[in-house]
């Protein structure tokens, strides 16, 4: 008896230790901008999802796991918007999530500053890219925000010579 309640102790204080998070998507954003014809332009794309394992103390163990729906995007303006979930861009019916999976985690040596090494995949094409971040507490969650540029020609998405390749996205992810 001794030995199972034992077991049973170790195991509650493991998971209690280290909690699962999920986004909050009416609380959270990911924007992205270019330049097209020279004038800067842009959108969101709406209600990540996914799982997030997070424990500052231990970051060996935190991850990222987050998907978004291609047919969310949204720029204000639906012919644009509509356009853009054609194949030349996002072709989201073939390609219909957005995904981001972490294989790191590290501080970058400034308090509540981080950066994570993971694969972006995008029309089922997979790139390695870093993203700095920071956290804040949150109640019982945690708000992770966040920029970083990728190249727009590596995902095949636009065949518009009037865009530029550059991409920059910001992310602001309330997690629960």
């Amino acid at each position: 008896m001794f030995k199972e309640g034992l077991f049973v102790f170790l195991f509650l204080s493991f998971q209690c230790s280290f909690a699962q998070y999920h986004p909050v998507a009416s609380e959270s954003s990911v924007r992205f901008s270019l330049k097209n014809f020279g004038f800067k332009t842009g959108g969101s794309l709406n209600a990540p999802e996914g799982d997030i394992d997070f424990n500052p103390d231990d970051l060996t163990k935190s991850s990222f796991r987050v998907t978004l729906k291609a047919e969310s995007i949204d720029t204000d303006n639906e012919s644009r918007d509509a356009h853009l979930k054609e194949a030349t861009y996002f072709d989201v019916k073939n390609y219909p999530l957005i995904r981001f999976v972490s294989s790191s985690v590290t501080e970058t040596g400034k308090k509540g500053s981080y950066q994570t090494l993971g694969t972006l995949t995008v029309k089922n094409k997979s790139k390695e890219i870093t993203m700095p971040f920071t956290v804040e507490k949150n109640g019982n969650g945690w708000v992770f925000s966040g920029s970083f540029k990728m190249n727009r020609k590596d995902y095949d998405i636009g065949g518009s010579s009037t865009l530029s390749d550059e991409v920059t996205v910001d992310i602001k992810v309330v997690a629960r």
